[in-house]
């Protein structure tokens, strides 16, 4: 019995910690922004293993005074063109909501440090799209197949876990 209530804990915890945004520390430790001893340590390394959705927030500790962030586009980031960022993080504990899909670029505001390897690429994940009600009808471009069920939503199936977790639990006291 307690076997069960913990992993049904498990469960809802996880699933619901799933959809929520986080505050992510780069490189997955405090002062993880330096320059990196070797290719295979640089935070591209750790990005590409990462799972990035808009919404969550990176969090950058680093010297202040000694290094800076800086957000770039991308002809920026391949150059390390420090003289045009898009924004400069400097007071050593800087933060940067994620706000759109796709890549985001930053690098280190020293020059000498972003060309031996102080940048980073995160690739922002598309938000899951949440319907509630009915999904709008399709164009006649698209009426080529069988019609689909209208989804009810991530938050519906939220509440349709927690519901039967409430259920079994309830069934388990009694």
């Amino acid at each position: 019995m307690a076997a069960l209530l913990k992993a049904l804990f498990l469960f809802v915890s996880v699933f619901f910690s799933l959809s929520e945004a986080r505050e992510i520390l780069v490189g997955g430790k405090t002062n993880a922004w330096k320059i990196p001893s070797s290719p295979a340590q640089s935070l591209n390394q750790w990005a590409e293993s990462s799972r990035f959705r808009v919404g969550d927030t990176l969090v950058w500790n680093y010297e202040e005074g000694k290094d800076s962030v800086l957000k770039v586009r991308k002809e920026d980031y391949e150059a390390c063109n420090i003289t045009n960022p898009q924004e400069k993080l400097e007071d050593g504990s800087a933060k940067v909501e994620l706000q759109n899909p796709g890549p985001i670029y930053f690098i280190s505001g020293v020059k000498a440090h972003c060309e031996q390897g102080l940048k980073l690429v995160v690739v922002v994940m598309t938000p899951r799209h949440r319907f509630i009600g009915i999904s709008p009808a399709p164009s006649p471009a698209e009426i080529e197949a069988p019609a689909v069920a209208p989804s009810s939503g991530a938050a519906s199936l939220k509440v349709g876990v927690l519901a039967v977790v409430v259920g079994i639990l309830g069934a388990h006291m009694t």
